[in-house]
Parts: C-alpha cells; sequence; structure tokens
C-alpha cells in the first residue's frame, strides 16, 4: 500500500506533472491510502479497457449500525472524483483513508486537498 501525498491548490496554483496531468500516481495494487484533513477529494482515471470498483474505507459504523465501504464503479476511460472524507468516519489512527481497487492495469489516482 502507498502513502500518497495530496496536492495543495492555492491562489498561486500547484503543479501538476505527467502528461495526463491529473492524477498522476499509478495506483498501487495493495491499494493506497491518503492524509485526510475532512477537506480532500480523491481522483480516479481508469485508462483501461474495463471498468474498475474503487472501495474507501469506512471505519466507524453508520446510524444503522452496519460498517458500509463506499464502493464506486469508474467505467473504462473515464474519471472519477470522490469526496470529501469525513475524518470520523474515515480516518485510521494515522489520519489516513484507505482505498483499494479491484484492478490497478491503466489506473491513476491523486489525492486534492482544498
Amino acid at each position: 500500500m502507498a502513502n500518497l501525498t495530496a496536492i495543495t491548490p492555492t491562489t498561486a496554483g500547484a503543479v501538476v506533472t505527467g502528461a495526463t496531468a491529473v492524477p498522476v500516481t499509478t495506483a498501487a495494487g495493495g491499494g493506497d491510502s491518503f492524509d485526510n484533513d475532512g477537506r480532500t477529494v480523491f481522483i480516479v482515471k481508469n485508462a483501461s479497457g474495463g471498468s474498475i470498483t474503487v472501495t474507501f474505507n469506512s471505519l466507524v459504523q453508520s446510524n444503522y449500525g452496519t460498517d458500509v465501504d463506499p464502493v464506486l464503479t469508474v467505467a473504462a476511460g473515464a474519471t472519477l472524483i470522490a469526496g470529501p472524507f469525513d475524518p470520523v468516519r474515515y480516518n485510521d489512527a494515522n489520519g489516513r483513508v484507505g482505498v483499494t481497487y479491484s484492478g490497478v492495469t491503466s489506473l491513476t489516482v491523486q489525492a486534492v486537498r482544498f
């Protein structure tokens, strides 16, 4: 699992590198995590030929008494933006959100803090 560093745009701008701009980090096969302050979104770009699911690890039970991890589908060729993530529900002991993928071929990701 890779620990991703969120980019933080300002009025001066945030430089994003890579041929496809955001997102720029290749998704890790075992999943990733990112720092979360409640103002962070997660961008997933699926350049593969099939749909991929992205699961965000919820650590707190819902009001109905169950722990439900959001599972989002990213269609082939699509880009998904998810978040922000409530720190009380999603942050682990290190203040990070865990995310896993059904596949990582041609999948790039980026955390962005606003």
